[in-house]
């Protein structure tokens, strides 16, 4: 889906490494899109050096995982998210 429409989402799910545009990036520019601020993001990387959690956290990610990581704790993490 595209960031400016409406359609509806409940969360984002990015990889820090994707062509293109890095999922901090994007991260960044949901932020700026009033529609989506309040979005659940969840960071993906393997690139587990604590600079890129630090600027994904204050970009504002819900959640930052270094893999290999655990996918029912992902998963858990997701679900939470949603309930909220």
């Amino acid at each position: 889906a595209r960031l400016e429409s409406d359609r509806p989402f409940d969360l984002a799910l990015l990889d820090v490494m994707m062509p293109g545009a890095t999922g901090l990036e994007i991260l960044g520019a949901i932020r700026t899109l009033a529609h989506r601020r309040a979005l659940p993001v969840v960071i993906l990387t393997a690139r587990g050096a604590e600079g890129v959690r630090t600027q994904a956290l204050e970009l504002g990610a819900a959640e930052f995982f270094t893999k290999p990581f655990s996918p029912k704790r992902v998963l858990a993490r997701v679900n939470e998210l949603l309930e909220v």
